[in-house]
Parts: structure tokens; sequence; C-alpha cells
């Protein structure tokens, strides 16, 4: 079963159809787009200079960072054809960067994932990403609703809550992030409850991290479930979704996604290893051409799910200078902000490292005089929106030209 037409429609239909949502994108950005028209103008061309997939490729990459910059500049109506009261909504992310939604049905377009994890009406769901100023939660929600689920807004943490809404209600479906759905587990367990027998859950969509197979396989079994995974962003929503396959992720309908030279940001063949950029069909927000920061690389093979539409081979790492931690980038400049309130800090370094397969931010600070680190995680957290392990260390520590943030997780 599939949940739209476009799921197994032929591969040269579907580019000519993506072609054609690639195209108003364009017109849209060069018409409505303050950051676009500047990106033509230095580029010396004009919407119709692009004939086909090869000469959009040409287009320099947008990326976040300057998005960033860009909103503190002009503000965010800058970026759109509408005024923002005309929007749906407006999140904040890390960065900070306000995410514009549009009032499109369907609009982050995760429905097809779902569908193909086996969401299905009359589904019960769990939801435990953020309902607060991030888009996580709602961005989820909604296509629950519209395949006929029913939904629990449960937000992250309480987790002696979440086991009792699991264990008091019909719950048939978890939505989240894996490791969070291992700690429910671990606890529920130390409760004395039995995993499979007082919970009713048969499924779990999990995204916002690295989904490594060891992990997948430990939460399936512990509670006796399927653990399918999406991969999206707060800016475009779904980028590619888990059939029940597996073997890599599918590439959205309702965006173009290419693979590309995270130093030039020309497109390359698939199989090479590059950094996913990606173009969402909105022209309420056009993103031309927007590089996500991730590494991976696209599987043109068939898979025996039907669906034709290529595949992602999962998360490789980072191409910029960011981390994704908890669904949550943590951007150098802005924890930056943070250190500022205190002078007493010589040096610092972020350091993102997931022992037991969970993962932990720790803040190290030179200093040589006290701090009260309970104050300075929470002045961390307010900004950064993550809690961090603050471990002080003399004058000296870190290097001078030490990184100032320092992935050292492994996804084996």
């Amino acid at each position: 079963m599939y949940y739209s037409e476009y799921e197994t429609e032929p591969r040269e239909k579907r580019m000519k159809r993506k072609w054609k949502g690639v195209k108003d994108v364009l017109y849209a950005a060069a018409e409505h787009s303050g950051e676009f028209r500047d990106r033509l103008k230095a580029l010396g061309a004009c919407p119709n200079d692009f004939k086909d997939f090869a000469d959009y490729g040409r287009i320099p990459p947008l990326r976040k960072r300057d998005i960033i910059g860009m909103q503190e500049e002009h503000g965010l109506a800058w970026f759109l054809d509408r005024e923002p009261g005309q929007l749906s909504r407006i999140y904040q992310s890390p960065g900070p960067i306000f995410d514009p939604e549009g009032t499109e049905p369907d609009y982050w377009a995760w429905s097809e994932g779902f569908f193909a994890a086996g969401f299905r009406p009359g589904d019960l769901a769990q939801m435990t990403f953020s309902y607060h100023m991030t888009p996580a939660g709602l961005m989820l929600e909604e296509p629950l609703r519209d395949i006929g689920c029913a939904v629990i807004p449960a937000g992250p943490g309480n987790t002696e809550k979440q086991i009792e809404f699991l264990t008091q209600l019909p719950v048939t479906a978890f939505v989240g992030m894996a490791s969070y759905l291992k700690v429910i587990g671990q606890k529920a367990e130390g409760a004395g409850y039995d995993l499979k027998n007082d919970f009713r859950l048969e499924k779990a969509y999990v995204a916002a991290e690295p989904l490594p197979e060891s992990l997948r396989s430990e939460v399936e079994t512990m509670f006796g479930i399927t653990v399918r995974q999406g991969y999206g962003t707060a800016d475009v929503g779904c980028i590619a979704y888990e059939c029940m396959e597996l073997g890599g992720m599918h590439l959205s309908n309702y965006r173009h996604v290419e693979i590309c030279d995270p130093a030039t940001g020309e497109p390359l063949a698939d199989g090479e290893t590059g950094e996913v950029v990606v173009t969402p069909f909105f022209t309420d927000y056009p993103l031309v051409r927007l590089a996500t920061g991730d590494l991976s690389s696209i599987d043109a093979g068939q898979c025996a799910c039907g669906r034709t539409a290529r595949k992602l081979t999962g998360w490789k790492g980072r191409a910029d200078d960011t981390a994704k931690v908890k669904g949550q980038f943590i951007y150098p400049v802005q924890a930056a902000g943070v250190m500022g309130k205190y002078p007493d800090v010589a040096n610092w370094q972020i350091r993102v490292k997931n022992p037991g397969g969970r993962d932990v931010l720790v803040v190290l600070l030179e200093i040589e005089t006290e701090i009260d680190e309970k104050v300075f995680a929470a002045d961390f957290q307010a900004i950064m929106k993550l809690n961090p392990v603050v471990e002080t260390v003399a004058p000296g520590t870190i290097p001078a030209d030490a990184p100032r943030l320092v992935d050292e997780r492994t996804f084996d």
C-alpha cells in the first residue's frame, strides 16, 4: 500500500514533475526573495537561464549560517512572497533562525514517510518532539492527523509521565528519538513493567539523530516493535524516509535533493558522497538549493517495496562546523554569545559524545575562578536549547587553535 501515486511513478516522469516544481520555486524566488535576487545578481543570471537540472546545479547553494545573518539584517519578510501574518506559523530554531510555515496541506511532506513506516488510521501516536518554539512537534503531528491517527502531544522529557501514557492508554505508535525510547524502556523495566505485555506499542517513527543499526535492533527487541526513521530539517521538512524494506531512505517526492561537492556546490554522481542540498517546493518561502551541511550519497537501485524514488544511504557526518544534537543544531558562533556573559572564561570548547548511544553535550571552560555551573548551564540552555554537562579546566588545557566544536560520537 502507498500513500500517494507519486511513490510508484516512473523515474523519468518523476524528474519531469520535479523540474516543474523547481521552476516554480525559481520564479517565485526571483520575484519575491531579496536573498535569491542577490544570488542571481552575483551570478549575472535570470531564471530563464536555467533550462534543466544541469543548469540549476550552477546556482551557488544557500547555507543556513548565511540565512541567520540575513534574517538578522533584513528581517524574515525579505525572504517571503507574503506578509508574515499570512503564514500558518513561524517557529524559531537554534541559530537563531526563523522557520516559516505556509498554509498548504501536508506542508512539511511527512505523510508519505509515516505511511511507509506502517502508520494507519486509528493508530494512537505518542509525540515526544517539542512543541515549544521549534517546529518538530507540530510538523510531525499534522501528517499523523492527515493519515487518521490520534496524537498525544506529550513533548520531550518527563519520562515517568511518558510511561504512564504508554501503559494506561492504548498507544500503538511512538514518535521521537530512538535514544529516548530506549531510555523510556529502561526506566519502565526498572519500575517493574513488562515492555511487551504492559505496553501496546507496535511501531516507532524516529528522527533528529543518527540511527545506528545496533540501536534500532536494541529498541526493536526491547519492545517487540518495528522502528523506521525519517530525515529532514526545520527549514524544509521531510527530505527522505525509510520503508519496510530498509536499505536507505527514499527521497521525498516533494523536494529536489542533490548530493553536491561541499566546496563547490556542484552536483555529484549517484554513489558519490557529498553534501545534501535540498530545494523544497515552497513558493511562499522559496529556498533555492539549501545546503544542509549533512553528508550522504544516493543509491539509484530499485527497492523491493515498489517505490521508485532513489534512496539516501544514510547520514555520513557533517560538512560544516556545526553538529546536530537531539534534533537541535549547535552553532559555535551562537555559543560564543553565551560565553560573552562570562568574562572570566579564558577559553572554551564544546564536545559532543554518545556513551551508550545517548548524546551528551559537554562544555569545557578554562577558568581560574569558581563558576556557578548550574547558572551557566541554564544560560546555555536558554540560548542553545540543550542542557550541557559543564566541566571546568585550568587555563592552557585547551589548545589556542583548537576547534570550538568537536563531535566525538561514533555510530557503529
